[in-house]
């Protein structure tokens, strides 16, 4: 019933164009919870794959160790799983201007405005794309392997979110459960970076209470190098936009940066590898301001937020700052989080 009345008021004050998209969300999440079996029964069934069931036990020590430990949301979402025979649970639409480096906001009652819109299945996302491409607009469409109802809903573990490592299962949990914590309207880098840093930080501290110290090498350091060039070129075109040149010049400007984000590619894929590098497929489709935005979204603000934990007396100090900032205006959130990356280290 709760969610019945709230695809009707979502309905009411978004208007019959989007009850298309509102049908396709809802069978979605429908198909999704209909899936969704508790973890017990699963792991008691002898047709369970013998590896399946030790990723879903390793799931349930990580669930707890979240609320135990990081003081994230206690409730039963990933107490349940869910296969959804398809590699992603979400594809994801990002759509930007020719000019602009600023996502096309897509809004929704109670969410707020988030700089992309979720499609369940990779054939809806697409024809989503090319409408807007047929307006003019820069897209990119992304696999997703999980998302948050943020507790609308008891959100389940989902075969899309095991294909990795226990290491990214457990940061992908942290990550996810983060957004239950504490979400504001309106500021999705705010948001990302935000569940990016209390998974990185889950990380650090489960691996350590399971004995495992530190890592020796960072797993994702050539992954943080790759995001490093691209955010390099992302900051080169908001530069360029927002200067007084024409937009005849712009355009050769932005052609000019990503010729030479192709270039160091290349360079820094043949330092680390012969033959074909992990993220060429990247590179495969066409470059566009669309195709940079999860980047900055989902790590603008990880060095603020780690500034803040730094400062903070443990988990539950930390959340309440997070919660202060949340609570300031647009232009001063920004400023205060930019103020956290001047900081020097503690």
């Amino acid at each position: 019933m709760r969610a019945l009345a709230l695809l009707l008021l979502i309905g009411l004050t978004t208007g019959c164009s989007s009850l298309s998209y509102l049908h396709h969300s809802w069978q979605g999440q429908r198909d999704l919870l209909a899936r969704a079996k508790p973890l017990e029964q699963v792991l008691q069934d002898p047709a369970t794959d013998p590896q399946l069931a030790t990723r879903l036990r390793h799931a349930q020590q990580i669930r707890a160790f979240a609320s135990a430990h990081l003081l994230l949301p206690d409730n039963a979402s990933y107490t349940r799983y869910a296969d959804l025979q398809r590699p992603y649970a979400l594809w994801n639409l990002f759509v930007a201007e020719p000019l602009s480096m600023e996502a096309v906001p897509h809004c929704y009652p109670f969410f707020g405005c988030i700089a992309y819109k979720g499609y369940f299945d990779q054939a809806s996302a697409e024809t989503a794309a090319e409408h807007w491409r047929a307006k003019g607009m820069e897209v990119y469409v992304a696999g997703i392997p999980a998302y948050s109802t943020l507790g609308w809903y008891d959100d389940p573990l989902l075969n899309s979110m095991l294909h990795w490592n226990d290491d990214y299962l457990a940061e992908l949990l942290f990550h996810e459960l983060a957004h239950q914590q504490y979400y504001v309207k309106d500021d999705t880098a705010f948001n990302e970076s935000f569940a990016s840093f209390v998974g990185q930080q889950g990380l650090r501290q489960w691996r350590a209470a399971q004995g495992l110290g530190a890592l020796q090498s960072d797993p994702r350091a050539l992954e943080r190098e790759f995001v490093q060039l691209l955010m390099q070129a992302r900051e080169q075109l908001v530069q360029l936009y927002a200067s007084d040149l024409a937009d005849a010049d712009k355009l050769a400007g932005k052609a000019a940066v990503f010729a030479q984000l192709r270039d160091d590619y290349q360079a820094w894929r043949n330092a680390h590898w012969q033959g074909a590098g992990p993220y060429d497929h990247w590179f495969a489709g066409e470059l566009n301001n669309a195709r940079l935005l999860p980047f900055g979204l989902y790590d603008q603000w990880v060095p603020a937020f780690a500034q803040l934990y730094a400062q903070s007396s443990g988990w539950a100090d930390f959340y309440r700052r997070v919660a202060e900032l949340g609570e300031l205006a647009p232009a001063q959130r920004s400023a205060a989080l930019r103020q956290l990356l001047a900081a020097p280290p503690l």
